[in-house]
């Protein structure tokens, strides 16, 4: 009675096909897959969970060398000052030479000028390591590329600390800027007041409060669920462009150079992964997916 039934003896049924769909994490069959083969590139990719020691170990050892190299820079005076004018000259040309208004305008409210500096002190290593730390734990797939180009940017910085060295505005022989950190008496700076003697006071070109600030501000507004965090993490270096100008630590063109560095920074950790932080899969995978063999052989031994 009924329609014969249908036999597969003798055959394996066909897998069932992928619809192509993402899964709530972001990643989808293919991209939980652990790379295969033994390349330095397949090791590299390979997706792994970040150690929390190792972490912190690796940041505090890597912004001590940082900090190392770029005070060790030798502080070319002359050369600084020679570069903070031919900047000037450039922006002038431009007709973007207008930093010394903002820094007159914003130095005229006290509360404003002092909160800057304080934001120009503070949180450029409070965002970067906050959103460090959120990748850790939110999105550890994406971790490593986030970190690798992090320290790109950073890296390449130093190129520039050490073939151009330059003054900032508020330190330029015959500019009409003020020092806000020295005006009013705040620790907004590392290289005024009585740190002076411990930072280089020439390597203001690029700036890492823009080239930082905007890596956090795009992890920000690429991966954050919630909308108000996106539009925080775009404002976040819109904000820090307007302190660094008012405050007279930096040119427009430092801005500029920060950006540069960012963009190196990106380039690097796309040419290792292959893909973008943004488009890596956000979870590590607790075990690699069957390899075609083992399915092949798993599929014989039921029969």
């Amino acid at each position: 009675m009924g329609e014969p039934t249908k036999t597969t003896e003798g055959r394996t049924p066909a897998p069932p096909r992928s619809s192509g769909s993402i899964d709530s994490d972001g990643t989808g069959p293919q991209e939980r897959r652990a790379p295969g083969g033994h390349t330095v590139v397949g090791w590299i990719r390979r997706p792994r969970r970040p150690r929390l020691w190792f972490e912190v170990l690796l940041i505090g050892v890597s912004y001590w060398i940082y900090s190392l190299v770029r005070n060790a820079v030798p502080e070319q005076e002359a050369a600084a000052m020679h570069h903070a004018d031919q900047i000037w000259r450039l922006e002038s040309t431009l007709g973007i030479n207008v930093e010394d208004h903002i820094n007159h305008v914003m130095n005229s409210v006290t509360w404003l000028i002092v909160g800057m500096n304080y934001y120009y002190a503070t949180l450029h290593f409070i965002m970067t390591i906050g959103v460090l730390v959120w990748l850790f734990r939110k999105h550890p797939g994406r971790y490593a590329s986030a970190r690798l180009t992090i320290f790109t940017t950073t890296a390449f910085a130093l190129v520039g600390f050490y073939f151009f060295p330059l003054a900032p505005p508020r330190l330029m022989r015959g500019g009409d800027f003020v020092d806000t950190v020295t005006v009013h008496h705040t620790w907004g700076s590392m290289a005024s007041g009585n740190l002076s003697h411990v930072s280089n006071q020439f390597a203001a070109m690029p700036s890492m409060h823009i080239g930082w600030s905007l890596w956090c501000g795009l992890t920000m507004a690429m991966l954050a669920k919630h909308v108000w965090v996106k539009v925080l993490g775009l404002l976040y270096p819109a904000v820090t462009l307007l302190v660094i100008i008012s405050t007279a630590n930096h040119f427009w063109l430092d801005a500029v150079g920060g950006v540069v560095c960012l963009a190196v920074g990106l380039g690097v950790s796309f040419l290792v992964y292959g893909r973008l932080t943004y488009r890596l899969p956000r979870l590590v995978p607790s075990t690699p997916v069957a390899t075609p063999v083992a399915t092949k052989a798993s599929s014989k031994k039921s029969a």
